[in-house]
């Protein structure tokens, strides 16, 4: 947490300004907390202070089966669909081949995604807990702010609105069946027993829905997380940049400095919309501070080195956002080795079904909803990394905002040994091997489009023997 003086040595709870600085919220993760729980990817959630103990033994348990049955729900379709692709591969209906070859991927990963936050869950909740708990609402106490209530609420809009998303596309497919008024089910895959007979059929179009949903939640849960952290990282990115704009503001402020030459300081920072310098932050915005409402608060003048100690809190806000980030790295580095891999061969396997494949409208607008999803799940992973490690190393620019120069013969060493540190940038990875930026987005649309071309070559080869 920030010390008092970063808050203007006032109330930790202080707004700047009562309409554009909302109260900081306990809990940036409550509506990814309570997804992450609804389906089965927390086997040990947090229980109630006040249960027994035989109650808190039996809640365990049943959030441990109900992550079991959701595995084994996405599993068991995946082994499902090898068998069907097994089963048609001697064929040679490619049509066939990569409508069985795409869902067997699909379900596969959704077992991996389930699995590895279930394995993951414990080291996540700490993650966010510490976010929830030591991020800073508000910018340095200074003539202008950000508030970091901005991201956290284009976060949550994100969040709903994909998640909304995901399942709309999954859904509309497992539900296709019942809006024709036909007797099948909507995963055409092989079953060692008669699956549209009356006995067994709502069973198991109730499990093939079931899995539907899973996939949408699994795979809307993967790309919201990592949207929701990336845009709460540059928010804190940005409340560090205003801060440091702000530090000979902050020492005047605190050194007793009148309304009316805090209110020319303001001028100067806070310039009108025609000439402002642009993108100076990611995803927030910069207001005016209430001086009248911060001066009428202010206690007796601060004595001692403020700007020298403004610089400190900033020094230790830096360090939270960059252990934030190699957190960040070392949970997403796996999941997006493999994420990365699935939409490579999903993106290739989709194109050539909605080229090749039969010309049934219900058909094609499933496809392009998957198709969409896909695409954007990877522009979500990309752009979010490539906005993380251009913004993470402008501490540089922020500091030539401000008049720290000012102070230079207090604080030299102290700045360029901050400066040294800032230059290094933030990086999300694949597995350690690549980096995910807009670099990664081209090499995998080249990579799935080489495959396509395989496979048209393949069925133009099958219609015609004498290519």
């Amino acid at each position: 947490m920030a010390s008092l003086q970063f808050h203007g040595n006032v109330d930790a709870d202080i707004r700047y300004e009562i309409g554009l600085d909302p109260a900081r919220e306990s809990n940036l993760f409550r509506l990814l907390m309570g997804l992450q729980l609804a389906m089965g990817m927390k086997p040990s959630p947090r229980l109630p202070k006040w249960w027994p103990k035989w109650l808190k033994l039996v809640g365990n348990v049943l959030a441990k089966a109900y992550c079991a049955i959701v595995i084994f729900t996405s599993l068991h379709l995946g082994v499902l669909f090898t068998k069907t692709t097994l089963d048609v591969l001697p064929t040679g209906e490619l049509q066939a081949i990569t409508d069985a070859l795409t869902m067997t991927i699909i379900y596969f990963f959704t077992g991996y995604g389930t699995i590895y936050w279930c394995v993951r869950s414990r080291r996540l909740l700490a993650y966010m807990e510490h976010i929830s708990r030591d991020y800073r609402h508000h910018s340095l106490a200074g003539v202008t702010f950000v508030s970091s209530h901005a991201s956290f609420t284009k976060s949550r809009n994100f969040t709903t609105v994909w998640i909304m998303a995901c399942l709309l596309g999954v859904i509309s497919w497992g539900v296709s069946p019942l809006i024709l008024g036909i007797r099948m089910l909507p995963l055409q895959c092989w079953y060692p027993f008669d699956a549209l007979a009356p006995v067994t059929y709502s069973a198991v179009y109730a499990t093939q829905l079931f899995g539907q949903i899973l996939v949408g939640v699994t795979y809307g849960f993967g790309g919201s997380l990592f949207v929701t952290l990336s845009l709460l990282l540059l928010g804190q990115f940005d409340v560090l940049y205003c801060s440091l704009k702000n530090l000979d503001a902050h020492a005047k402020l605190l050194a007793g400095e009148s309304v009316n030459s805090l209110s020319m300081l303001q001028n100067e920072l806070l310039l009108e919309d025609s000439s402002r310098e642009l993108n100076q932050y990611a995803v927030l915005q910069e207001h005016p501070t209430d001086l009248l409402l911060m001066c009428s608060r202010r206690k007796c003048p601060e004595r001692g080195n403020v700007f020298h100690s403004a610089l400190v809190e900033c020094v230790r806000l830096h360090r939270f956002i960059l252990h934030c980030a190699v957190e960040l790295e070392n949970l997403f580095s796996p999941y997006c080795l493999v994420k990365s891999l699935q939409i490579t061969f999903q993106l290739c396997l989709l194109v050539f079904v909605g080229v090749s494949g039969t010309r049934e409208v219900l058909r094609i607008v499933n496809q392009l909803q998957y198709l969409g999803l896909t695409l954007f799940e990877l522009l979500m992973f990309t752009y979010c990394g490539e906005l993380l490690s251009r913004h993470s190393v402008r501490s540089g620019d922020a500091f030539w905002r401000g008049s720290w120069w000012k102070h230079a013969h207090l604080i030299r060493q102290d700045i360029l040994i901050f400066l040294v540190n800032s230059r290094r940038a933030v990086h999300v990875s694949a597995g350690k091997f690549y980096v995910m930026d807009v670099n990664r987005l081209r090499s995998v649309i080249t990579q799935a489009f080489s495959f396509l071309t395989l496979l048209q070559k393949l069925a133009a080869k099958k219609a015609d023997p004498n290519l």
